[in-house]
């Protein structure tokens, strides 16, 4: 079976899971959203049929390595399944989550891939990771968090900011710096598991969208010495491995959010009618529906462009910075034009729209905002050093 052959079957399944199993639960998902709601995102029998049914439809460990279990997809594969989840606004994620187990991969001893990384593919563990500190969150450089080397162990002191996952994971993989080195030569990852001792929880914060991140401390939080994750002082390019692996995700997800909107545009625009003139016959929604369908296929092809050049081992950081900026801020005016067309009803919490552009304004800001990115991408063009 060819690459494109491959693609297009996982993306029907893919496809079919979310209309059949994710869609369904928006409207039960939307109201858990509602200001004074108790209601959970999704009920624990939710979970647990998602869960199931997609375990049975072998969309587990897609682009995990098959000596521990996994399919291992290509990313041009993966970017479909991405772009199909992208379309519901209900949380789910198939086991497990990419860019920490390309993390992983790219930097375990084999002792931490059978005791971090294959619970992690089979489902069975959570994993998040701390890189942003108050004050330091796209500047590697202005990282404070320490690991200082105690005879058999590790002693980490700090603080991190905006982590999801903190309350749930099994495990972090928190970004630290060793020694005095002020550049990026002095990061290193270590893993810390749950309820290890000076590890705190501080305060959950409430983010766009329902969601939560976490800021969380190290106080004299002592971690074995083979918690480190690769070479000690060289933490950056795993943590770039990983932050490359989301914007490419992002790119897929966006196209999705995008798809949804513009589907609901064009369904309220073909009935709806103001003075006697359907909104699909003005023009300004007609350019609005031609740039979105415009902008979704250059995004499609970026996407598709970067996630062979992964394939083939080639450094795509210039094309994730590039789908990074273009993808998110595509979503979020697909969305708003949605939300313009429907008006007063796109303004409703009652519909997946709200919370597609709260969420496509939330992917604007994490994983580096558009700001850094662009000037990323200029400075590569004009030969910049930094």
């Amino acid at each position: 079976m060819s690459t494109d052959e491959e693609t297009a079957l996982i993306r029907e399944t893919v496809a079919k899971f979310v209309d059949r199993e994710l869609i369904p639960l928006e409207p039960h998902y939307l109201k858990s959203k509602l200001p004074g709601s108790d209601h959970p995102e999704l009920t624990a029998e939710q979970k647990h049929r998602l869960r199931t049914v997609s375990k049975e439809l072998g969309l587990w460990g897609l682009d995990a390595p098959e000596d521990l279990g996994g399919h291992d997809l290509p990313t041009r594969t993966m970017a479909a399944v991405h772009e199909e989840l992208g379309r519901t606004c209900v949380p789910f994620v198939l086991p497990p989550d990419s860019p920490n187990l390309r993390m992983l991969q790219a930097a375990g001893t084999e002792a931490q891939k059978r005791k971090y990384m294959q619970p992690y593919i089979e489902g069975r563990m959570v994993s998040a990771i701390a890189i942003s500190e108050p004050g330091a969150g796209g500047d590697p450089a202005a990282m404070k968090t320490r690991a200082v080397r105690d005879g058999d162990q590790w002693v980490l002191n700090g603080r991190k900011i905006w982590i999801s996952n903190a309350r749930a994971a099994d495990f972090i993989i928190v970004m630290a710096r060793v020694g005095s080195d002020a550049r990026q030569g002095g990061i290193t990852s270590f893993i810390v598991e749950k309820d290890t001792p000076g590890f705190v929880i501080e305060r959950e914060i409430l983010m766009l969208g329902g969601g939560s991140t976490y800021e969380i401390v190290f106080e004299d939080c002592r971690i074995p010495a083979d918690s480190v994750l690769g070479e000690i002082g060289k933490g950056y390019a795993p943590m770039q491995l990983r932050l490359r692996t989301r914007r490419l995700e992002m790119g897929s997800t966006c196209i999705g959010i995008a798809r949804r909107a513009l589907d609901m545009l064009c369904e309220h625009a073909r009935q709806r009618e103001t003075f006697g003139v359907k909104l699909a016959d003005r023009q300004a929604i007609q350019w609005w529906i031609a740039d979105i369908s415009t902008r979704m296929h250059a995004c499609r092809l970026m996407v598709r462009d970067a996630a062979d050049k992964t394939d083939r081992g080639e450094d795509v950081r210039h094309e994730a910075s590039m789908i990074k900026v273009f993808a998110t801020e595509m979503a979020y005016e697909a969305c708003d034009h949605a939300m313009q067309t429907l008006g007063a009803l796109g303004m409703t919490l009652e519909l997946p729209l709200n919370a597609l552009w709260q969420k496509a304004r939330l992917m604007r800001m994490y994983e580096g905002p558009s700001e850094v990115h662009r000037q990323s991408i200029a400075r590569r063009v004009l030969g910049l050093r930094g």
